[in-house]
């Protein structure tokens, strides 16, 4: 029988033996799994009742690596009708502290690790309304709560199951509301479009707070009964140990994590492995037949966000670079301006849109609007997206004339890195902050594997140089800056391009990129920023990286 909840799916697990979670310390069957979460669930309950405003939505705040703690908390926020708010780890500062406490949490559920990024914010939530999971007495404190699994009987399709954050354009909070119905839903349809069965070991290295690892993971996991391998955080080299120690067969990523698999060395025994498919975004269509290659696995790329999904159908007999096909006559690009629906795109022989201007716009669903769900609390971002009864996904994309969709880009001032969205206007006040930095812009440039990377241009006075700024211990410095917000190109100049009413020529600057005349510094290694001046051999070197990756397309005509 097909089910409406997570409560419900939750409850069919009852007496499963099949294993249901795994890490390399212990397994856990799925009956298992729901009594842990049902022992939760009554403590969430306890909770809620002395909390001082018993009649409120009940947000608890879940800010952990990817650990059992983080899946029993969702199965206990799915059966006592709460609501899981996943805490970015990577923000930081004001900038964290904001996020948070717009979301009117009455729990956090952390380790020591949580509280100390979490120290001197005013995120709303009292000191004695943490639960410490490495805290001594939390393992009593849960086997106190334990019982008989069991649904509250208010809970419907439409209880909210989850707030998950995005960067919006002003680079102001939002929060994606996900219902137990939807995300019910997504487990159903992604099993069918991603070819999650029972048997399936599905590893989970994208962090639990993304929409990537619940929907595409965990949600269709639960649904057909397979199993949740879990690990703290994504790791390159602990890949390939990871998948054979578990007999891993399904995996989602972002593609940057599997740019960073394929930088390890290869071995003649990669192909040794039990790995069979994977979902994710943005792994080139380079990457997606370089780890067939290497590994046998198949990666299925499409298109989704956390606010909406199933807009796109799956066509793996179409060009690799294709998303798929409209799954719907009202999934359409438009031109923002005048709703028109766009001409097909006309390709050249490498792929690139010779029609541009008239062919790219954004992808809406006219037939989307009542399928949103909205932002928690925000009703300018949820206008934003619904216009004129139609459903706007603030991506750019076109269709070329066999009736492929791909995506182009995106519209609004976020940058799309690693898998997650980093304000660009965020990075932009660090940097304004700085005492010898005259104006700033910050914008997205093509990554040349897969995504995004983060450029500022910087206008600073004559007579000041690049390394008069000391930008790598400025930047070090400032607590709100996330892990992923420093820029990785820094263009310098004593005059940056200006409107007439001396607005920075932003979107000038960004077909530039690091193609520009002006000095650009570049980091390109991990860790803290360390910045070396380009030079033209430099340019070249990382045009010809585009080029072997096949991304020479996302460079346009500059």
């Amino acid at each position: 029988m097909r089910r409406e909840t997570i409560a419900d799916l939750l409850l069919d697990r009852l007496g499963d033996d099949h294993p249901g979670l795994r890490t390399r310390e212990r397994t856990w069957t799925w009956d298992e799994v729901v009594r842990e979460s049902a022992a939760r669930a009554a403590l969430a309950r306890a909770l809620r009742v002395s909390d001082s405003y018993p009649e409120g939505p009940f947000h608890i705040g879940v800010l952990l690596d990817n650990t059992p703690e983080y899946i029993f908390w969702l199965g206990a926020a799915a059966l006592s009708g709460a609501t899981i708010v996943g805490i970015n780890s990577t923000r930081r500062g004001a900038y964290l502290e904001q996020e948070v406490r717009h979301t009117d949490l009455r729990l956090v559920v952390t380790d020591e690790a949580g509280l100390k990024l979490l120290d001197g914010l005013d995120i709303g939530v009292p000191r004695d309304r943490f639960l410490l999971v490495d805290a001594d007495d939390y393992a009593e404190t849960v086997a106190a709560h334990a019982c008989q699994p069991v649904r509250d009987p208010e809970i419907t399709p439409k209880t909210r199951m989850l707030l998950l954050f995005t960067s919006g354009t002003t680079g102001a909070s939002k929060a994606a509301v996900c219902s137990q119905g939807r995300l019910t839903g997504l487990g159903y349809a992604n099993c069918e479009k991603y070819d999650v069965r029972r048997h399936d070991v599905s590893y989970c290295c994208m962090p639990l707070f993304h929409g990537n690892a619940l929907m595409a993971l965990w949600a269709p996991s639960l649904t057909a009964g397979a199993t949740v391998v879990l690990v703290p955080k994504f790791s390159a080299s602990g890949f390939l140990p990871d998948v054979r120690f578990h007999g891993v067969t399904f995996f989602t990523y972002v593609g940057k994590a599997i740019a960073y698999i394929l930088a390890q060395p290869e071995r003649s025994d990669d192909a040794d492995n039990t790995l069979d498919h994977a979902f994710g975004t943005e792994a080139s269509p380079e990457d997606q037949a370089e780890f067939l290659r290497r590994f046998g696995c198949r990666l299925i790329e499409s298109y989704g966000s956390s606010e909406g999904a199933g807009m796109i159908k799956l066509a793996p007999e179409g060009p690799a670079s294709a998303l798929g096909r409209p799954a719907r006559p009202g999934v359409r690009v438009v031109d923002p301006e005048t709703r028109e629906t766009c001409p097909r795109a006309v390709l050249d022989a490498h792929g690139r849109v010779t029609n541009a201007e008239e062919a790219i716009g954004e992808i809406v669903d006219v037939d989307g609007a009542a399928r949103f769900e909205g932002y928690y609390k925000n009703e300018a971002a949820d206008a934003e997206r619904v216009r004129h009864g139609w459903y706007w996904t603030g991506d750019l994309g076109y269709i070329d004339e066999d009736g492929y969709i791909y995506f182009a880009g995106r519209s609004g001032d976020w940058i799309r890195v690693d898998g997650e969205n980093i304000s660009a206007l965020l990075t932009e006040r660090v940097l304004r902050r700085h005492p010898l930095i005259v104006a700033a812009a910050v914008f997205g440039v093509p990554d040349p594997r897969s995504g995004d990377q983060v450029m500022a241009a910087l206008e600073i006075p004559e007579g000041t140089s690049f390394e008069d700024l000391g930008l790598p211990e400025f930047l070090a410095a400032q607590e709100d800056l996330g892990t992923k917000g420093a820029p990785r190109h820094v263009r310098v100049s004593h005059a940056l391009p200006a409107t007439g009413s001396n607005k920075l020529r932003k979107k000038e600057m960004q077909m530039e990129g690091w193609r520009t005349g002006d000095a650009v510094y570049r980091w390109a290694g991990r860790g803290a920023p360390e910045y070396t001046l380009m030079t033209g051999q430099d340019k070249a070197a990382l045009r010809e990286e585009f080029a072997a990756n096949g991304r020479l397309r996302f460079l346009g005509q500059a």
